[in-house]
Formats: structure tokens, sequence, C-alpha cells
């Protein structure tokens, strides 16, 4: 007997079912099952995916849902009926389109007007909304089942009468085979009450978890969603008998009665739902002069390739050249046949409107850079042309799908773009699209170790014990298969298996519903005539409504950015990116304007990414993109374009990157891998970086047209095997047809192969490489400005502040204007901003915003003070001109500890005199508010403010630690500072570099800011975490047993030392990664130990006074001391510098002795190394 499931959940009724998609349609294929619906709770969520996948399968897919029902208006937040109840359940399940139609306005509706704990739909919605639906009575929680288990017969006559109307022919009573207390006693009761009704009984089974072996990790599931201990008694449990049970197993439940088995198979039959994909593009609204899209596209697409390619002159005579007419015609005429217009005019105007409100776009994002039309429309300002980008990768002719134009905004700013569009197309019909947060393996392990009661602290470290790198991460199943530590604790007792179990039973389970960071869909009318709706505020979860600009909740879309692809919705990405904000911060603080038209190949800005002044510069901080730069001597923008796209892992694991670089620096002879195909790869040097570049060979030396290359290029994408098999020996067949012998051609087709799968977007690497120059052009030709901006960017990320502001002061190491860095000097009320300010061209002024515990009304009122009675000369004034409500004392001290108030005393003086001048100021408003005058007002005389007492300065050490409490970090000066020599003779990681080096020793020159002591739980040694800060950051560093014990005294708080040791390749501290420390040194032990020589750095075209040499002989003599001197040679040309040491003199490695020296040689010629 055959039998189909008809009250199903999947992972999607979210932390409530344990069924994947995918297993719920394999497991009714293998029971032979004809079709099968999924009634999540009060969601549409996994509808389209579930279809979609079904039908793939062979299986008919029923979409329906378990909707919320309120027992009174749906509008009313309160309890009703006769048992105080939120809602009841009810099962609804569409048999055509209509009833899809309506499950979606249901479902969207239970969102936007009904939500309360959950979303809801009452008996007027669904009498509206009842066309095409099956509806059948539920479970235990539905009004009918309340109602007969409580013996009011009459009112589930009524429940059932009402629906039977509303649902004509279409409403069946359910009956379930599970073994909940009370279900077999309400089987019997639906029984009679559909016998006296007349009623159709349908057989269900409420389906949340697979198999029956899957009830105790549903059971943690369901703790998981309820916040609940798996001890505690007083929670939510469901029967394990509720599992997708076979037919016959089914039939068993309820013997004796066929029907209800039939009626499932006759449901099944009328359902004639098919759901495909059907492109929905919103009109877009044309001038009056224009009645066709086609024609305003072609319009403003001629009008704009005018503007960017002929001169002012000859913008209304000239024609554009041939090439490029030919271009832009072609590609007309691809969207016009496509039917796209309306996408482009859409990108067009919210990006225009972007630009004319002044918020930055960026030059484009992914292959729609290639576009020659979006270029002409402003969507894109990158010329494709100019950069030997196609089309064809952006929109195929041969292969049509909607397109895909991603933009970058102002991450300030992005809100008002959304905001804008939603105006424009109309609220409903604009919305935010969901995305689905899954049981990650180490969220899993924390997620159930609580419900079973393993401490947090425990469970934290042995889910970081499950590598989570991007490139190498593993399941819990994989973890406890090949991480051997996780293997030894799963064997170690029954309370770690059933921990690893449960988890890998739940892992990749939906957790929660979010809004994508980035994506909009915009409908041609309301988008519930469509797709489901709902409204979920940010990091809400179920459905909490999110407010937009008036007051009305934000739509966001039930179904995930996937599903609306498929589905025919427009969908874009709007992504707020911080360096455009940094890129119009510094633009505009130079007063450069916009930076369209700086040039691509000024040599300071590459001879500063190729001496490693990478820092800030957009995609290129990692110390990976920072010594890859170098090692190629990069000169020119093809190769930041170039390793762009080559330092990603394929490439790198497959010797790409270093192949591109031998050849670049000419170590390494170019070849090509066939004829022809010269011009293609010339600018790579004879390597395949770019898709593009598969396409053009394809092109040049198959006949390929562009649009069959890029369906080879997308086959070299995928991991299916059999589909590259096949494009490969389709393309070696078409070369041998043109003249290459059938040897070469499968080693073409080898290259191909590899170099295709790992090749990059160009058009993505030229429009990204552009915003990475223009960082770096800003940063060479304007340092102090864009250092400021950058500075700014990252005002709530401490590390992030520690390691620009130590790139500020080291940039004269490639900056000769710059000889000691940018100076970066503390907040200050009559000088700071909210933000970093740029205060002359080589001094930045950290903002007030930085300083914590001081927010923006504190900072608007100093603001307004100083822009209406001008500087503040005197703390006592500062006191009265600012609002005491948004400057309290706690923001006042924290002020003082920063640094903001120097220009108005020290700041043991102002904080010792804060507490009788803030008493004075309250008691001078009060005398004011209370119309009193003083006795010194009488007479037309002010009263004196309070003097500051006397009080000697901090020392150096207290006031570096009350400003780093204050704001986070060292600012007017920094413990290493007399060390800065030494330190730069050593290995510095930054510490977000330390996640690159894992495994390898390091040496640390830093400052001690913390120790923690431990206990060691397996022996009861003592080992320490200590905490440190070098010039470019933080780190931690664990000492252990015997390590700490030689090293304890030399490691204390504020001590300066040079540590040595390795850095941590456990696999739980991939995130952040500890130094193990091996030895530890103080500063001042190192400097002169005679390890470190005094180096003098000179090339052959340095000018120096003839008696340069014999002043520095007697500097040294005068100095002597334990340090070798070294001279360096630097050859004209990139190479090794030769290094010279001297046999007799050895001198001072202080400070002054290097200065010295350096008033001999110049500026940045003498330094510290580790003599050779």
């Amino acid at each position: 007997m055959s039998f189909v499931h008809l009250h199903t959940h999947s992972e999607y009724s979210l932390l409530d079912g344990a069924n994947r998609l995918r297993d719920l349609v394999r497991r009714s294929c293998e029971y032979e099952m004809p079709a099968l619906a999924l009634t999540d709770h009060g969601c549409l969520f996994g509808a389209w995916a579930f279809q979609k996948l079904a039908r793939q399968n062979g299986l008919r897919p029923i979409v329906g849902m378990e909707a919320y029902v309120a027992p009174g208006d749906r509008r009313a937040r309160a309890l009703a009926g006769p048992e105080g109840r939120a809602h009841y359940h009810l099962v609804l399940l569409a048999r055509d389109a209509e009833g899809y139609r309506n499950l979606v306005k249901l479902s969207s509706i239970g969102y936007t007007e009904g939500f309360y704990y959950r979303p809801r739909v009452d008996r007027e919605t669904l009498a509206r909304h009842s066309g095409g639906l099956i509806a059948t009575s539920a479970c235990m929680a539905s009004e009918l089942a309340r109602h007969l288990a409580a013996g009011r017969d009459d009112s589930a006559r009524e429940v059932a009468d009402w629906y039977a109307n509303a649902f004509p022919d279409r409403y069946y009573l359910e009956v379930q085979a599970h073994g909940t207390e009370g279900q077999a006693e309400l089987n019997q009761r639906v029984f009679a009450l559909a016998e006296e009704m007349g009623l159709p009984v349908v057989a269900t089974n409420d389906a949340h978890f697979l198999e029956s072996g899957h009830h105790p990790a549903h059971d943690i599931l369901v703790c998981i969603g309820t916040a609940k201990s798996h001890d505690d008694e007083d929670r939510l449990r469901y029967d394990g008998g509720l599992y997708l049970k076979s037919p016959q197993e089914m039939a068993e439940a309820f013997p004796g009665r066929d029907d209800v088995i039939q009626n499932t198979l006759r449901i099944a039959d009328e359902v004639t739902l098919t759901l495909e994909r059907k492109y929905r593009l919103p009109s877009f609204p044309l001038p009056e002069r224009f009645s066709d899209p086609n024609d305003y596209l072609v319009h403003l697409a001629e009008v704009g390739a005018r503007d960017r390619y002929l001169g002012e002159s000859e913008r209304d005579a000239a024609d554009l050249p041939a090439e490029l007419r030919e271009r832009l015609h072609y590609e007309l005429e691809v969207i016009l046949k496509t039917g796209y217009a309306g996408y482009f005019l859409i990108a067009w105007d919210f990006i225009r409107w972007a630009r004319e409100e002044g918020i930055p776009v960026g030059p484009g994002r992914g292959s729609a850079a290639g576009s020659l039309v979006s270029y002409a429309l402003g969507i894109t300002d990158l010329d494709p042309l100019a950069h030997g980008l196609l089309f064809e990768r952006f929109l195929n002719p041969e292969r049509i799908s909607m397109p895909d134009i991603d933009i970058d905004f102002c991450y300030e700013r992005r809100g008002e773009v959304i905001e804008y569009v939603r105006r424009k197309y109309g609220r409903d019909a604009v919305g935010q699209i969901m995305t689905f947060g899954t049981m990650k393996s180490r969220a899993v392990i924390r997620d159930v170790g609580r419900v079973l009661g393993f401490e947090v602290g425990e469970t934290d470290r042995i889910a970081k014990m499950i590598p989570n790198l991007p490139q190498h991460s593993y399941t819990v199943a994989e973890a406890v298969e090949k991480v051997r530590d996780v293997r030894a604790l799963y064997d170690s007792d029954e309370r770690h298996r059933h921990l690893f179990d449960y988890s890998v039973t739940l892992e990749g389970l939906a957790r929660h519903a979010s809004v994508h960071a980035a994506g909009v869909v915009i409908a041609p009318g309301p988008l519930s005539d469509f797709v489901p709706i709902c409204t979920q505020s940010k990091g809400a979860r179920n459905g909490a409504a999110a407010n937009g600009g008036d007051g009305a909740p934000d739509i966001v879309t039930q179904y995930d950015m996937t599903c609306l692809e498929d589905a025919g919705m427009l969908k874009m990405d709007f992504l707020g990116l911080k360096t455009l904000t940094v890129i119009q911060d510094a633009a505009a603080a130079a007063g450069v304007g916009t930076l369209d038209d700086i040039p691509l190949d000024d040599e300071e800005v590459y001879r500063m990414l190729a001496s490693g002044g990478t820092a800030g510069v957009f995609q290129f901080e990692s110390r990976l993109a920072r010594d890859k730069l170098r090692a190629m001597r990069c000169d020119r923008f093809e190769d930041l374009v170039a390793t762009n796209a080559l330092i990603r892992p394929g490439p790198l694991d497959s010797g790409m990157t270093d192949r591109y670089i031998q050849r670049k620096i000419g170590s390494q002879p170019v070849s090509y891998p066939a004829p022809g195909i010269e011009d293609i790869l010339e600018p790579t040097f004879g390597i395949i970086v770019y898709q593009e570049q598969v396409m053009l060979i394809a092109a040049a030396i198959a006949g390929y047209s562009l649009g069959e290359a890029d369906v080879l290029r997308k086959a070299m994408g995928k991991k299916d095997a059999g589909l590259i098999r096949d494009e490969l020996a389709r393309f070696r067949e078409r070369v041998v047809e043109r003249g290459l012998s059938p040897a070469r051609a499968r080693e073409l087709a080898s290259q191909i192969e590899t170099f295709g799968r790992y090749g990059f977007n160009k058009s993505h690497s030229v429009a990204y490489s552009l915003l990475s120059y223009r960082t770096a052009w800003l940063k060479r030709r304007h340092p102090a400005k864009f250092m400021a901006a950058l500075l700014s960017s990252v005002l709530d990320k401490t590390d992030d502040i520690v390691r620009y502001i130590g790139e500020c002061r080291e940039m004269g190491a490639y900056h000769p204007d710059l000889d000691d860095g940018l100076e970066v000097l503390p907040p200050d009320v009559n000088e700071s901003g909210w933000k970093f300010t740029a205060v002359s061209d080589s001094r930045i002024r950290v903002g007030l915003g930085a300083v914590r515990g001081v927010g923006m009304a504190a900072v608007e009122s100093i603001l307004e003070a100083r822009e209406e009675d001008g500087s503040f000369e005197s703390f006592f004034e500062f006191l009265e001109r600012t609002d005491p409500r948004a400057l309290n004392k706690r923001a006042c001290e924290a002020l003082i500890a920063a640094g903001a108030l120097d220009s108005l005393g020290h700041r043991a003086k102002l904080l010792t005199g804060l507490p009788d001048a803030h008493a004075e100021v309250s008691a001078r408003r009060q005398e004011r508010e209370l119309g009193q005058a003083s006795l010194f007002g009488a007479v037309g005389i002010e009263r004196p403010a309070p003097p500051l007492p006397a009080v000697p300065e901090w020392t150096e050490r207290k006031r570096l630690a009350n400003e780093k409490e204050a704001l986070g970090f060292f600012i007017s000066g920094h413990p290493l500072d007399r060390f800065r020599q030494v330190v730069r003779a050593f290995d510095d990681p930054e510490a977000g570099e330390l996640r690159e080096r894992t495994g390898e020793s390091v040496e640390i020159a830093c400052v001690v800011t913390g120790v923690a002591r431990q206990i060691s739980r397996r022996d009861g040694s003592e080992w320490a975490k200590i905490a440190v800060e070098t010039l470019g950051g933080t780190a931690t560093v664990l000492a252990f047993r015997d390590v700490w014990r030689s090293h304890r005294e030399v490691i204390v708080d504020d001590a300066v030392v040079l540590l040595r040791g390795k850095v941590s390749d456990r696999e739980r501290d991939e995130d952040d990664p500890p130094v193990f420390l091996d030895d530890a040194e103080p500063l001042s032990e190192v400097r002169d130990s005679g390890r470190l020589a005094v180096r003098i750095k000179l090339s052959p075209d340095d000018p120096l006074p003839g008696d340069a040499f014999a002043r520095a002989r007697a500097l040294m003599e005068a100095n002597s001391g334990p340090a070798p001197v070294e001279i360096a040679m630097v050859p004209r040309a990139n190479g090794a510098a030769t290094v010279l040491r001297s046999r007799a003199l050895r001198v001072s490695a202080l400070p002054e002795t290097i200065r010295a020296l350096e008033c001999v040689f110049g500026r940045g010629r003498v330094g510290l190394a580790k003599a050779g």
C-alpha cells in the first residue's frame, strides 16, 4: 500500500524540525511514495527549494504550511479563547496556482499583520484566501483538537463546520500515528466527529525528524530552541514516534481504516501546482518623450558613451570610433533581445541618484565591469575596452540568464540608497532578502554542550579543536575521524560521545533566519503577490519588525537569494564598503575631488608598494599580498590586477603565483602554451591568470564565439568531471580541426583545465585593483589625510587603530618627505572632531569619538560650544560652556586621561581639580536657574573661577597607563619608543599576521600589558597567559611550566621585552593563535648585548661630504660600546645589499649615537640590525 505524508516539518521549522530537505526527498523516494508535502510552522522558508528538489528526484511536491491561527482578530496582541491561547495550528496545502498564491499571501499576512509570538492569520484572512487550498485540522495544538480534548464537543462541531464551509470539499480531519499522550484518544474522538458530520479523515504523522533513532538528537534540538537544559523536568518533549514513517507503518497504525491512507493519495492526486521560473521585472517609469524602455536605454547609452569617449566640443557632431560603436550596438542588441532594458535602467537610476547625493559608489564589482553599456550609463566607472574586459563574461547571449549587477556603496550611507529604491518602486515592492544561519561545527558543539550541562569554557575548548579556517575546515564527523585530540575525547567516555554524536546529527541545520547583508529584491508590484514575505529587524529572530524610514516595517523575503533567482525575481546586491568612505573622506580633506583622472603610472606609488608599504591599501594589507608585491617588484597597474587574482589558494597551491613572479622579474623565461595566443597572455607572462583569457584563447585558436567560450569557462569552474571532460573534448576537436597537432591540443587543454579552474574574474580584479590603487595613491600623495580617514573607519577596532598608528610612525621608510613618519597626537577638545583629523601634512589628531565613555552627545556638545564661541581658554570655561547632561563627571575623567584637555592644564591637575570645578559650575547653573545674583554679581564683578590645585604631573608610566585605559591604545608615547631602533631590527609580526604564520618561530619586541597566572589542572604547575602590545598591535603569549618558571621575573606588567617563541599551529587556535614562549629577555639587554650592529645604508648615488667617514669615525670612537659597525651597500638596481663589517670599530647602540650618525649620513640611513 502506498501513502503520502501531508504533515511534515523540515529544518525550516527553526529549531523544531530536524529534517533536511534532501533527506526527506530521498527517504520518500526510497519508500516509493508518489508525493510529499512540506508544512513548516507559519512560513514558506523552504518551499521553493523543496519543490525543485522533489521534482528533480521524480517526487511530486506539495507545498504547504502549518499555519498559526489567532483565536480572534489576528491584529489583537492578547491571549484569547477558552484556554487563553495566542494561536492554534492548521495545515494548509496548495492544490494549484491559486492555492499557492493564497498560501503566499497568508504566510505574508501572518508576519506583516498578525505577528504575536508567532506569525498568525485568522478566520477572516482564511476565508478571503481559501481558494485553491486544502486544509487539514492539524495536530493536538489545533483549535479542533483543543475543543475535543477538553470535551467541548459543540465548539468542536462549530470549528469543523466553519472550516468545511470555508474550504468546501477541501477540508479533512487529521489523525496521527504516534504515541504522544492523549493522541490515541483524540484520534477516536476525531473519527466519531467525522462520522457524525460526514467529513473525510486523513492520516498524518507530524514528522519532525527522519527516523526513530534521531529522536534523542531532536530532543536536544528542541532544548536549544527553547533555551532549556536537557535535565530540566519542566520543558517541551516530543514523542519518539514523530518521524517519517513508512507506508506500512502508517497503515499498521490505523487497522481497518484504509480510507485515511487512501485519502492521502487522493489529496496528492488533486495537486496540480507546478512552480517554474518566470522573470518578473518591475516597470521603470519613463520620461514623457519615451514610451519604450528599450528606446530610453539606447538613448542613455549613446549619450553616455559620447560623454565618456568624446571631448566636449565633439559630443554633438563627431561619431564614436567604429570599434566602440560596434561594441556598444552589439551589447545593446543582446540586452534588448533578452528583455533586460528595464534591469539596466533601474540600476542606472539609483546609482545616478547616489552619485548626485554625494554617496560614494564603487567603480564596479564582478563581471558587470566588462559591459560597455554599464560604463556608458555610469553603472560602472571602468573602461572595459581599455582593460580588455569581455561583455560575454557578464551576459552571455548563448546562455541567457538574469544579469547580476552588484554595487558597492559607502558603508555609512548604503541605507539611503535602499530607502530611495523603496520610495521609487513602493515600500511593499522592495525587500531585503532572507538568509539562514546554520549550526556549523563549532557552534553546534557549543549549543549541544550547553544543553547537556557542559561548562561554557569546556565546550569552547572542545569547539576550538575543530579546524575552522576558510580553506581548512572540518565537519564534526570529519574532526572525530581525523583530528587526534577530538578522537581521543570521543573515545574517553559516554558523555563526550553523546556530545559529538548529537552534534553530528544536528550540524548544518538552519538555526536562525536573518537579513542578508547586501541583497535587495525589487518586484513589479507588492512582493507578496510573487513570493512570501516577513518583517525582521537586524539580529532578530522569527519576525520581529524592523522599521523603515517612515516607521513602517521593512520587508524581507522568506525565500533566500538562490530561490529568488530561481523564481525569476530581480535581485541586486547593495554592498557597504568602508574603503569607499575612506577614499571620499581622504580626497575631500586633500581637496582633490574625484580620483577618476589620477594617473595609473605613478612611480612613487609603486615604489611604496614594492617597499612593503601596503598597510591600509585595499586588498593588499595581508602579509602574503605585501610579500608578493615586494617579490615581483610591483611597478605597474597590471601587477595589482594579477596579484588580486593570484593571492588565492588555488593559484598559490598550483605554483601559478610564484611562476608569475619569476617571469615578471626575469628569472624564468616567458613561454606560451600554443602559437597564436601571445597577445592574450603577454600581459601575464604566458600564464593563464584570468577566466577571460580562457575565453579569448578558445575564440582565437578554436574558433569559438565568445558566448561558446563562456560556456567552456563556466565548465572549468565546476566540479563536474563529466562536464569538464565533454567540454575539453569538444575544445580539442575544434583546435585540431584548425591545424594544431593532437599532442599540442591535449597539452593546451590540460593547461586550460588546470589554470581555468583557478582563473579569476578579470573584470572584478581590475575594478577592485582600481580601488587598491586609489588608496595607495592617497597614502603616498596625501599621507596624513589618508591615514586620518583610515583610522576613522576603524574607530571601533582597537587592534586596527594600534596597527595603523604604528604604520603612521613608520611611514618615513618609504615616504621621503616624512623622515619621522606621521605624528599622531592625543585628542584635543580645541582641535578634534568625532573622527581622526589631519591637522597638518605631518600631524593627525585623534578623534574624540575614540575616547571610551564619551558618547556622540558629549562630543556634539563640545563641537557646538566651540562653533559658537571659539576655543576653550580654561578648564573651568570648558565645563561651563558644555552640556553637563551629556558631559558628566565620568566623561570628563575619560577626556582628561586621554589627553583631550592637555591644552588647558596637565592631567594630574585637571583630574584632581575636577570635583571642585564641577561643583562650582553646577552651583552657578543652579543660581542662574533660580534667578539669583551672586554677591559679586550685584556690584558688576564676575566671581573668579576656582584655581586648579598645585599637584605634580603624572609620571610617564602613569600617563600612558591612564590613556591606554581611556583610549584602548597608547598615544602620547609608547613604552617601546626608546627602543624603536631595536624593535626594527627584529621580526615584529602584527597581531593580524599571526594567523598567517602558524607553526613559525617569531621574535616579538613588545611591552607586557597583562599577566594572568594559571594553575594547570593536569599537573598543578603554574603557567601564564600574557597580554602584550607591539608597535603594530596586540598578541597573546602562553608561557608553560618550565619556561614560565625561568622567565617570570622578566615578564611583569609594563616590562619591555623581546619574546621568542612559536606561533601555535593547534587546530583549536586557528581564529586567534597565541605564541608559545621559548625565551624572554629585556630589550635593554638585547640592545647592549653586541648581537645588534649599527648599520649604515649607503648607495653609489649618495651625495656624502668628503669628511663624512672621518667625522663618523670620530663619533664612533667617542661613543664606543658593544655593537659592531656595518655598512650596507645598496645597488642601483634591485638586488641584495652587500654588507661590510668593521673589524675594529664597536659603538654604543643607544638612540643618541644613531641620531648623531644620522647627522652625518642622513635621516633614515642609520639603524640597528642583527649582526651578520
